[in-house]
């Protein structure tokens, strides 16, 4: 990916953050010769450095991955930054985001216990506190045929790129003018990048 100095994310706290909160990610393989792309939740474990995750056994693109130096992007919020806002309109427009790239190797997960664990991991995840469901009460026997449906996988990771480009590269105060017009925004993604830009900037970034 390419990340000029000014939008590099250098901390791995930050990324690890940012992955278990943006999680349903786009892998990327080659499949039959030609780049392919599966969307689906990932679950990490930092400890291990691993990502888990499951393809629907009908989805090809497992019957070639393993073994394969693969990519996964984890996209965060983003939006278009007007030179309208601007102290001055002798600029060009932009679009600010943030994304996360991962690198690794992707095994095939044949243990069917791991399997299961890491589906309980995943409905634990997005599941609310609170929720009548729990997966360890659904019948076994309906767990097993389900599980046949699908193929459970480990990345290992090799590789973590980081990159919030959030106009770090413009004055401060064309970052504030940028913010206050974010903030008079309904749109989840406008908000969500003021928030990210004061952050950065209330830390000198």
């Amino acid at each position: 990916m390419y990340i000029p100095k000014h939008f590099k994310i250098d901390n791995d706290e930050v990324i690890y953050n940012f992955i278990e909160k943006n999680s349903f990610a786009t892998l990327f393989s080659q499949h039959n010769g030609e780049p392919y792309a599966t969307h689906l939740p990932l679950l990490l474990n930092k400890e291990e450095g691993f990502l888990y995750g499951h393809f629907a056994r009908p989805n090809e693109q497992w019957k070639d991955i393993e073994n394969q130096n693969v990519l996964v992007i984890f996209q965060g919020p983003h939006c278009y930054i007007s030179p309208s806002w601007y102290e001055t309109n002798q600029a060009v427009p932009t679009w600010n985001y943030v994304a996360i790239h991962v690198y690794g190797q992707l095994e095939i997960v044949e243990n069917e216990q791991e399997v299961y664990e890491s589906l309980l991991d995943m409905v634990k995840k997005y599941e609310k506190p609170g929720s009548s469901y729990h997966l360890e009460d659904v019948d076994d026997k309906y767990i097993m045929g389900m599980s046949k449906g699908i193929v459970g996988f480990k990345i290992k990771i090799s590789k973590i790129e980081g990159k919030a480009k959030l106009s770090q590269n413009h004055p401060t105060e064309r970052q504030e003018l940028v913010i206050k017009q974010l903030e008079n925004s309904s749109d989840q993604n406008n908000l969500q990048i003021a928030e990210l830009m004061k952050r950065n900037l209330l830390s000198g970034k």
